[in-house]
């Protein structure tokens, strides 16, 4: 049988799963980066783009579905070319970040973030650090160390990027109760597919090692932190 692989073909689903998540780091990397007004930007599931397409930001952006292996657009054609928690998906991370610099004009702006996975900041960690504790074979992204800030540096100095600058990002979500934080960790495919295959009784034992690792406050809320790293640097002029 083949490894599970991880796919994001419910765009729905990944928004309650990890788009909040998502969107609370990108507020954070956008506010660094400090692009200027009026640049043009690119950033390969088409479930995704459909469900993109239906959100306000659709009015004032245009969604292509595309390669970041091979780029579809012309040398020197963007201001900024910025890849958001995709990093660790692209089969060489070289190549990825080298087609980002291709497409970025002179002067511009090439940017990532990417979740601590190797480090212990990828949002479902909780569990998975239980699934580790019993031994199981977390499903993880195919170029997860890539994620590491001393790889995003020898990837954005590899593509003889300028200026370059790394930061880590910590982002907190609260979750109503341990209840909701455990019916959106199911959405995903980093932990659903382990639990499916395993006893009811296993399974039931890590939902149950999870819940003392995530104690609630006296409302009954869980909130705990999610880490990533980014990295910035200019095409040389």
């Amino acid at each position: 049988m083949a490894d599970p692989v991880i796919r994001f073909d419910d765009g729905a689903a990944y928004e309650k799963f990890m788009g909040i998540w998502s969107r609370m780091a990108g507020d954070v990397f956008i506010d660094w980066l400090k692009p200027a007004q009026g640049l043009t930007w690119v950033d390969p599931s088409e479930g995704q783009l459909s469900f993109a397409r239906t959100r306000p930001a659709a009015r004032l952006a245009k969604f292509h579905q595309g390669d970041a292996m091979a780029l579809p657009f012309a040398d020197k054609m963007f201001d900024a070319a910025v890849m958001a928690l995709v990093i660790f998906f692209v089969p060489e991370p070289a190549k990825g970040v080298a087609e980002l610099a291709r497409v970025t004009k002179p002067g511009g702006l090439v940017a990532t973030y990417a979740w601590d996975i190797m480090g212990g900041g990828f949002p479902m960690e909780p569990v998975q650090a239980v699934l580790r504790e019993m031994g199981e074979k977390l499903v993880l992204p195919p170029q997860a160390p890539a994620s590491r800030v001393e790889a995003l540096r020898d990837l954005w100095n590899g593509a003889g990027l300028e200026a370059v600058e790394t930061r880590e990002i910590t982002v907190q979500r609260t979750f109503a109760d341990f209840d909701e934080f455990w019916e959106i960790a199911l959405l995903g495919n980093s932990v659903s597919p382990i639990l499916a295959r395993m006893t009811p009784a296993a399974a039931e034992a890590v939902k149950a090692e999870s819940r003392k690792r995530l104690p609630a406050d006296s409302s009954g809320r869980i909130t705990y932190s999610a880490r990533a790293n980014a990295i910035k640097g200019r095409v040389p002029k």
